[in-house]
């Protein structure tokens, strides 16, 4: 009976023809495979004994496959395999069988088949892990993982993590080539610009005195590309940002970088919001997308309604605002009237008193609300007033006692809750901490209540961010993205400052209402992305570096580059930065990027595998032309 033929394996594909030391990988051999002498190689998962027989389960990144050995078959064999550890890395030559009745594993691809080894050799022996590869449900502390992660990338639930991130950046890719992007490369060391962190700097050895500027983002370099005439570029870049780190940011990261030219903000976010599917489909087509179209919020309707520039949809709890249930008669209760008595320089009422109704809550104990209070405190706010409604409907609160009873049911059905439900009301008379401890509130019951469904993608756009935000310190206004970002068109006559001089911006400005042309693209309250069509004229950009306090001089020596490329004929244009690290524990459940980055750094910023950062050698300070002079301690 001759041979059954085979394709070519996997690893065959990728490496030609057979290789020394293994033929097929110890994923992808099947029922179908057997009768056939293969070549295998791999790590020791596990390995046991048995009636006479060594059992080894032999694991790659492709799957596992079990080895049985017979000494009575195969002397020399059964010797080397009494010899291997788990870890160990071996090389098996062998004929494919069935397993026996009874010992099939339904839960492994390989699990109706087994190689009945004829050769085994030892490639390379192991210590005893610093923890169990082979149960990758057992707790690890983080920085023993961190510190040995060439070990954590073998168990399964990283290796997983990472095979979906390049699924995802290859999926990317597709979809842009697809649509006619140029995936174009942009430098490293560069000069060192403002994008709203402190720069990583690399000093120059061949110019003493001056250093380059690891990117923040390829910001400056894309919108020259559009100058260029490359009308669509691309690229996964590597950015770093020297800022506090959490749970969302590493100092270093990568995104998916994009411009586009002859766009305005609609033909932007179609072609994001079409990709963004396209490649969701793709890496987890399991998991459902809440709305399509993506829904699109007014920064200051998404502030209203939920308390945040990036809201989780997957659940409602919407900020109220509890105004009208005083019908503008005062409250009798001093915290409330004092706050909407509040007016801004013009007259406008500036003080709000606004609630969310957390569901089933309306039971909660005083050492819960204590809780909630101390929590909302942590962001600005001065208290946390709460109304119960019990399960007959009847409406309870402290504060009863000062607003009334009539008052205190119309708070209930203003706030639209149900029996059972409690309201948390927080007033201010700054309108952004009321949003904000609200939100941050908002957030925190939908984790603790189980509001949102985790398997659900909420994608949504929220867009028209104010242009500009005061900077008390320096008296300027700041960008709230990038200082590139255009203006709304009708809000282009608001770029200049009360005073007439452009140089002396004020808080007055008129510039502090205009709108930028900005949009973030948020995914189950995270932000997944941010851009903006940019300002692509020269006296514009001027105008606008001006009111953030630049120079003259200071902005052509920062960005004189990019202004005199405009002297030339720039395009309209605009573009998108978006988290690959964020996506991708977006798409894995994880709640940290560094679950889904192979090398990260920990929360101080130190590579604990590696030992970096690390003091530099005398010689590099010397040839550098440096020398360390040491920090001020705090308070000198």
């Amino acid at each position: 009976m001759s041979e059954p033929t085979h394709e070519p394996s996997s690893a065959q594909a990728a490496f030609g023809a057979a290789t020394p030391y293994r033929d097929v990988t110890c994923g992808e051999l099947r029922a179908s495979d057997v009768g056939r002498e293969v070549k295998i190689a791999g790590w020791v998962h596990r390995r046991r004994e048995h009636g006479g027989l060594t059992f080894i389960d032999l694991r790659d990144r492709y799957g596992l496959t079990q080895v049985v050995v017979n000494e009575a078959e195969a002397r020399a064999a059964a010797a080397a395999a009494a010899k291997v550890r788990n870890e160990f890395v071996v090389q098996v030559s062998g004929k494919v069988a069935h397993r026996l009745p009874g010992t099939t594993n339904a839960k492994l691809p390989t699990g109706e088949i087994e190689v009945a080894a004829s050769a085994i050799e030892i490639l390379s022996s192991a210590e005893t892990p610093p923890f169990y590869i082979n149960e990758p449900d057992a707790p690890v502390d983080e920085g023993l993982r961190l510190r040995y992660r060439y070990l954590d990338i073998r168990r399964k639930p990283m290796l997983d993590r990472l095979l979906m991130r390049s699924a995802l950046v290859t999926a990317v890719r597709e979809a842009h080539y697809k649509a006619g992007f140029v995936e174009i490369e942009t430098p490293i060391l560069i000069k060192s610009t403002p994008e709203g962190a402190r720069d990583f700097i690399v000093p120059s050895r061949l110019q003493p005195g001056s250093v380059y500027a690891l990117p923040q983002s390829p910001q400056q370099l894309k919108q020259l590309l559009m100058v260029s005439g490359m009308d669509r570029y691309f690229q996964i870049a590597r950015c770093f940002r020297d800022e506090d780190l959490r749970g969302d940011r590493q100092p270093e990261f990568t995104q998916l970088d994009l411009e586009m030219s002859f766009v305005d903000e609609q033909r932007i976010m179609d072609f994001v919001e079409a990709m963004v599917i396209e490649v969701t489909k793709a890496v987890v087509p399991d998991r459902p997308i809440q709305q399509i179209p993506f829904p699109r919020i007014d920064f200051h309707e998404a502030m209203e309604r939920f308390g945040s520039d990036k809201p989780d949809l997957r659940f409602g709890m919407e900020l109220v605002d509890l105004a009208p249930a005083f019908g503008g008669a005062a409250t009798g209760f001093k915290v409330f009237d004092e706050v909407l008595a509040e007016r801004d320089a013009s007259g406008v009422a500036c003080g709000r008193v606004k609630a969310i109704v957390a569901p089933g809550m309306g039971e909660a104990s005083r050492h819960q609300i204590d809780e909630l209070t101390a929590f909302v405190k942590r962001y600005g706010a001065r208290g946390l007033a709460h109304v119960s409604v019990a399960a007959d409907g009847s409406v309870h609160s402290p504060i009863a006692k000062f607003l009334g009873d009539e008052p205190t049911a119309a708070v209930a059905k203003r706030a639209g809750a149900q029996p059972g439900d409690l309201i948390l009301i927080v007033a201010d008379a700054d309108a952004e901490i009321v949003a904000d401890t609200l939100g941050r509130l908002r957030v925190e019951l939908g984790q603790r209540l189980s509001l949102a469904d985790p398997n659900v993608l909420a994608y949504c756009w929220v867009f028209h961010f104010p242009m500009y935000q005061w900077d008390v310190e320096l008296h300027r206004w700041d960008a709230t993205h990038n200082p590139f970002s255009g203006v709304v068109p009708e809000d282009e006559r608001l770029l200049v400052t009360a005073s007439g001089d452009p140089y002396k911006p004020s808080r007055e400005d008129p510039a502090g209402k205009a709108r930028a042309m900005q949009y973030d693209i948020a995914l189950n309250g995270w932000e997944l992305g941010g851009g903006s069509v940019r300002i692509h004229k020269r006296e514009l950009l001027e105008r606008s570096f001006a009111l953030q306090g630049y120079s003259y001089e200071q902005m052509h020596e920062r960005f004189g580059g990019m202004l005199e490329a405009f002297d030339f004929g720039a395009p309209p244009h605009g573009g998108i930065a978006m988290g690959i690290d964020r996506w991708t524990a977006l798409f894995s459940y994880q709640t940290n990027i560094r679950e889904v980055m192979a090398f990260p750094k920990t929360q101080s910023g130190a590579d604990l595998m590696l030992g970096a950062p690390s003091a530099p050698d005398d010689s590099q300070y010397a040839e550098l032309g440096l020398r360390y002079v040491g920090l001020e301690s705090p308070g000198k």
